[in-house]
């Protein structure tokens, strides 16, 4: 296998060399621009812009143990030719990109620990250009939420904005506006994840003014929306994002650089299921229906079939199902529950003997959800009501969302209820 890396190395640099290097801007419809206009200040080595573009395209070629490995190998080496730290901000630059890309890979291995470490490694770069660091936050803080790690994501997303403060952005020539807009939007998810929708409020306030978007920023503005209620404006939001975000992960403009679960393939999946969401809150569940197994499809694609983000969308269809029935006086027990029970099995959840509260924090929320719903199932039935019981407790002691209760979560039919917004990102119940 070390020789074959070898070899794909060798043709990662060839390329490097013989390629055109440039940035062709996307030109989104307004009042959304979600790329810059190219790169105005020290960007990166293009040679390790080549090769981790390579590294990402070949290991995400065959989606297979043997081909992650040989792209992290491919950055390793890429990483060790990189200039010394001490070098200035052009070499902390192509060092904190690789690092970027390495831990994009480790998250989609699976492996969050070393996906983290690298992050960090990252953020005390401390000569690199701000962009390069708060890509880093926004992934850390990410992390952090998808593992239940909320007080860490809130200190690092504080720490994000007291960057702007002693950050000269204009002297480094980078777009202030999106920066900053990052920056609140990331300690804003953070507040929304917490139930603090005041608080969340302030962070989001003004951001519909910036035209220049990062696909983060807007996704995570448009859960605020959803949450609130406010669907006709969070519906146009997720409609832009799907529309504008590109549809790759290219590590060509710096200034647009999302990783680990802010990667721009996440958050086209995460518009996709949150538009999928809003649809069935709104009662029109041809949309929902059609919209969710569109987000289903893509998921296993590209994250496989057995993944546990097939279980959080198939959580939500099976929910869909459950509101649309309520509404519409019908039955879909037999629907429901076998899309229940792919959703557990997928999720990974741990045995009803086990106690619902020492639930791995990651997706703890999603999998209640999942067999709180299903429990609903069981008890309507006489001779499974004892089985459902004791999902229905199991579920009630894992649930942890602050801003409503599980049983909120599942009963949305009333028109002042709390809505729940599930962020695909980072498999939370908002």
């Amino acid at each position: 296998m070390i020789q074959a890396t070898v070899k794909l190395s060798r043709s990662a640099i060839a390329l490097s060399r013989t390629s055109r290097l440039g940035h062709i801007p996307r030109i989104s419809s307004q009042p959304l621009r979600f790329l810059h206009d190219g790169i105005n200040g020290p960007s990166a080595n293009p040679v390790a812009v080549q090769m981790i573009n390579y590294a990402l395209s070949h290991a995400r070629s065959q989606k297979s143990d043997e081909s992650y490995a040989q792209g992290m190998l491919i950055l390793e080496q890429c990483l060790s030719t990189q200039a010394s730290e001490t070098e200035g901000q052009f070499a902390q630059n192509s060092i904190g990109t690789v690092l970027l890309a390495m831990s994009t890979l480790l998250y989609q291995r699976g492996s969050f620990e070393e996906a983290i470490e690298k992050l960090h490694r990252v953020n005390d770069l401390t000569q690199s250009s701000l962009v390069v660091r708060v890509a880093a936050v926004e992934s850390l803080v990410g992390l952090y939420l998808q593992l239940g790690q909320d007080d860490t994501s809130s200190v690092l997303a504080d720490k994000c904005l007291e960057l702007l403060d002693i950050d000269d952005l204009q002297s480094n020539g980078w777009r202030k506006e999106s920066v900053v807009a990052r920056s609140k939007a990331v300690k804003g998810l953070v507040e929304l994840v917490s139930g603090n929708l005041e608080s969340a409020e302030s962070f989001f306030k003004g951001l519909q003014d910036n035209e220049d978007w990062n696909g983060s920023v807007a996704l995570s503005y448009g859960e605020f929306l959803h949450a609130t209620q406010n669907f006709s404006l969070a519906k146009e939001l997720y409609q832009k994002i799907i529309e504008g975000v590109p549809k790759n992960e290219d590590f060509d403009d710096i200034n647009a650089l999302a990783v680990c679960n802010m990667a721009p393939d996440e958050i086209l999946l995460a518009a996709t299921f949150a538009l999928g969401q809003l649809e069935s809150h709104m009662g029109n569940f041809g949309a929902a229906e059609e919209i969710l197994t569109k987000a289903l499809t893509k998921t296993e694609e590209y994250f496989g079939s057995n993944h546990p983000k097939v279980g959080v969308v198939l959580t939500c269809i099976a929910l869909m199902f459950r509101n649309k029935a309520r509404q519409e006086h019908s039955s879909s027990l037999l629907i429901q529950e076998g899309l229940y029970r792919r959703a557990i099995e997928f999720l990974k959840a741990p045995p009803l003997e086990s106690k619902g509260a020492e639930t791995k924090p990651d997706r703890r929320d999603i999998s209640a959800l999942a067999r709180g719903g299903y429990a609903e199932v069981l008890c309507v039935q006489q001779n499974r009501k004892t089985e459902g019981e004791k999902m229905k407790t199991w579920a009630e002691a894992a649930w942890s969302n602050r801003r409503m209760s599980l049983a909120d979560a599942l009963d949305i039919s009333e028109p002042s209820s709390k809505v729940p917004v599930i962020d695909a990102r980072i498999g939370r119940v908002l």
